[in-house]
């Protein structure tokens, strides 16, 4: 049996089970998981399109649109991103580094009801694997206005510096919540979870842009589906936590003593967010009832032996920090 390049199930074939087909190209059988061109030509694409492309980031991606039933890079029109190994190596493990971020949106979203944009793995003509994720930000052939925290904020590195993506907290974020989306009870609670999910599962690159906004069919804004998510600490275990600060002005004496971020300050974060202390512990506990389940599928996917043992360590450590 082979493992479904989307939702990592057991399939007869070495590529996608018909709901991942479904959900990534529109039921397309005649799509192949394997594209027509190699990370050679890819490299070139990068070049010829950087200047036109508006991706941002500075992982390798190019956009990608279908065209006779292909995949094929352009300048415009593009409804899929697709992410290779880096060039530039990472501290730890870059070959993973697809797999991973793979890997990652699918704990969100198979096990932990996370709205996330549609993905999965695909390869190069070379079959080396490299990760695609659908666009969000079109339907019906129309652009959805899409805001990331640092547009809502205003923050451009004219106004808050080179650095202007970790200009901010998570606080800050959920107070943007409240202005900018229509339903901020329900939002609000989507996004502590994610936060709570990031640091559990060793995602410590959350900036402003990495969070963002999106008109719903009401022509209202809602939290757009989760991206760009990866264990980013099985690649660079000495990075910090998280990207930014949960608090404004604020830390816990769990905090000052430990120096890094515990159930205390979830908890606390949660009451910033106006959420009731029931629902906190709800959403907290949740980790802990699914972490056989995140296991057995990091444990199924394609990121290496060594990976796979980084990455269930960080999540048994960070539990560890919230269980107490």
């Amino acid at each position: 049996m082979s493992r479904c390049l989307g939702c990592l199930k057991e399939i007869n074939k070495e590529t996608y089970c018909p709901s991942c087909l479904k959900a990534l190209f529109d039921g397309n059988r005649k799509i192949r998981s394997i594209l027509n061109f190699d990370k050679k030509d890819f490299l070139e694409a990068r070049f010829e399109l950087a200047e036109k492309i508006s991706i941002s980031g500075v992982q390798d991606k190019i956009s990608l649109r279908l065209e006779n039933n292909e995949l094929i890079p352009t300048e415009k029109d593009g409804t899929y991103i697709l992410k290779p190994i880096p060039i530039n190596p990472t501290p730890r493990l870059t070959d993973d580094i697809p797999a991973n971020e793979h890997l990652t949106m699918q704990i969100a979203r198979q096990i932990f009801n996370i709205r996330t944009a549609d993905n999965g793995l695909i390869m190069f003509s070379d079959e080396e694997l490299a990760y695609i994720t659908k666009r969000f930000d079109r339907s019906n052939n129309k652009k959805l206005r899409q805001e990331d925290f640092c547009q809502l904020s205003g923050k451009t590195p004219e106004t808050a510096g080179m650095h202007f993506k970790y200009d901010g907290s998570y606080e800050e974020i959920g107070k943007m919540i409240f202005d900018f989306v229509a339903a901020p009870r329900i939002e609000i609670e989507k996004y502590f979870f994610q936060i709570v999910f990031s640091y559990v599962f060793g995602n410590g690159d959350v900036h402003l842009k990495n969070l963002s906004i999106i008109e719903s069919p009401y022509s209202d804004f809602v939290l757009s589906p989760a991206y760009d998510m990866v264990n980013t600490t099985v690649h660079f275990p000495s990075e910090s936590r998280m990207a930014l600060d949960l608090f404004n002005d604020f830390e816990t004496e769990s905090f000052k003593i430990n120096g890094f971020y515990k159930r205390i300050d979830f908890i606390k974060f949660g009451e910033k967010l106006s959420m009731k202390s029931g629902r906190i512990e709800k959403f907290i506990q949740y980790f802990f009832d699914k972490k056989n389940d995140s296991i057995n599928l990091i444990n199924r996917s394609f990121i290496s032996r060594e990976a796979k043992k980084k990455y269930i360590e960080i999540v048994k450590d960070r539990l560890k920090a919230i269980r107490d």
